[in-house]
């Protein structure tokens, strides 16, 4: 199998103070991030990864996923910015621009009713 040219990080809102919107929240990701593979994005979801494993007693903010997404973020050429409710309050995605802006990668910012257009583009 020839290894993907390049992989797309895609960030979206996860923390809350209830477990049910976090849940919301990584059924989002997922259903999202589905239809990017579907279309042959090679997509990195870190809440539709890592959710499962923070089920067993983790901590579900940024202070303490950073230094796991940052290795990510790293690997991946861009990040895309899935604009669900909560996006411009997430101090996860606020950390995640801040750090590709710092690497010169690319960020695109995705209105999840326009998915079927960025997935062609």
């Amino acid at each position: 199998m020839d290894k993907p040219e390049e992989l797309i990080y895609l960030a979206s809102p996860y923390s809350h103070p209830s477990a049910g919107a976090r849940l919301a929240r990584f059924n989002q990701a997922c259903r999202y991030a589905s239809k990017l593979i579907l279309k042959g994005v090679p997509i990195f979801s870190p809440i539709a990864h890592t959710h499962p494993i923070a089920q067993y007693a983790l901590p579900t903010g940024w202070t303490f996923w950073a230094r796991y997404n940052i290795l990510w973020l790293d690997a991946c050429s861009e990040l895309w910015v899935l604009m669900l409710d909560g996006w411009k309050e997430s101090k996860g995605i606020a950390g995640e621009i801040a750090i590709m802006r710092g690497l010169g990668k690319p960020i695109k910012y995705i209105e999840p009713n326009t998915l079927e257009e960025v997935a062609n583009d």
